[in-house]
């Protein structure tokens, strides 16, 4: 659930850290109660007037087996972190979701849903810092944010990113440190002396076999659904897009998006994403009639990702 700003705390797999679930044995993730009110709000209830009442929450988290104690406790919770602001409606309690947060998953929606890369001119970024041993709090900050950005790690202090990202990585890291960090870095573009130097390199600075695993996996494990997803429908269908996208959702923030040429032979990550944008897209009509059917209103379907 596109470039975006700075992570709160750390790597994000959607949003906020703490959304993170179970995985099954078919290799899906059984989403966390935090997790659904994310998918929730960034497929749906984003689209119907930014706010929901807890008792249409407490029966659309019903059909993931969530129980209405634990629906008001994880909705209070995410209250008091800043996620909502709520009102009452009678004797009801609606949320709605903060500005900040329709931001980030605006961010989320694209950085998930944008297609993969394709080709590049060879040009690379390299980030060179220098932090004291004594400063570790800023270095993992600002660690943090170079892989959120799509940076690999090269050596010690030296991080690397296909393409010409000085004018991203510099405004992603200028208020680090207090503003400090600008003086302490240098950001550059270069060049290696060939392709096969760049997919050294790439190898180098990524663990691109165990990613490609992973998204072997992924394929491996919605190859059923992506095969006949017009057979679910009403919650059938909204958990089994729920589940599809809490299972994919971190691919865009592990993988550095590399280009073509930068990736091993056979590299899965191109058909993961033709498989899940296009089930995904597939199981939408009937899981917005079924949100739709709760909320008592119409769920249109979201914009296209450009």
């Amino acid at each position: 659930m596109t470039a975006l700003v700075a992570p709160p705390a750390a790597p994000l797999t959607s949003l906020p850290a703490a959304v993170t679930g179970r995985r099954g044995e078919n290799g899906q993730v059984s989403p966390a109660p935090r997790s659904l009110v994310l998918d929730l709000f960034g497929d749906y209830l984003r689209y119907t007037g930014q706010e929901v009442r807890l008792g249409h929450m407490t029966e659309l988290l019903g059909a993931f087996d969530v129980a209405p104690a634990t629906v008001r406790m994880t909705l209070s919770r995410l209250r008091r972190e800043d996620w909502f602001t709520t009102r009452r409606v009678g004797r009801e309690t609606v949320y709605r979701l903060s500005d900040e947060m329709l931001s980030l998953l605006e961010q989320g929606r694209r950085r998930i849903f944008a297609p993969p890369p394709g080709s590049w001119d060879r040009t690379w970024t390299m980030l060179i810092y220098g932090l004291a041993e004594s400063e570790r709090s800023g270095r993992d900050e600002l660690r943090r944010t170079l892989a959120w950005h799509g940076f690999g790690q090269m050596a010690t202090s030296t991080w690397l990113a296909p393409g010409d990202r000085r004018a991203e990585i510099e405004a992603a890291t200028a208020e680090l440190l207090d503003g400090d960090l600008v003086e302490r870095t240098d950001v550059f573009t270069c060049a290696a002396r060939d392709t096969e130097h760049d997919r050294a390199l790439a190898a180098r600075c990524w663990d691109l076999p165990a990613l490609a695993a992973e998204y072997q996996e992924f394929v491996d494990a919605n190859a059923a659904l992506a095969a006949h997803p017009e057979k679910l429908e009403g919650t059938a269908a909204l958990v089994a897009r729920t589940e599809l996208i809490s299972t994919y959702r971190h691919f865009p923030f592990k993988d550095p998006r590399l280009p073509p040429d930068l990736c091993p032979d056979g590299w899965p990550g191109q058909r993961a994403w033709e498989l899940f944008t296009q089930t995904h897209a597939a199981l939408g009509p009937a899981a917005r009639a079924h949100v739709a059917s709760v909320l008592q209103t119409d769920v249109p379907e979201p914009p296209a990702v450009a």
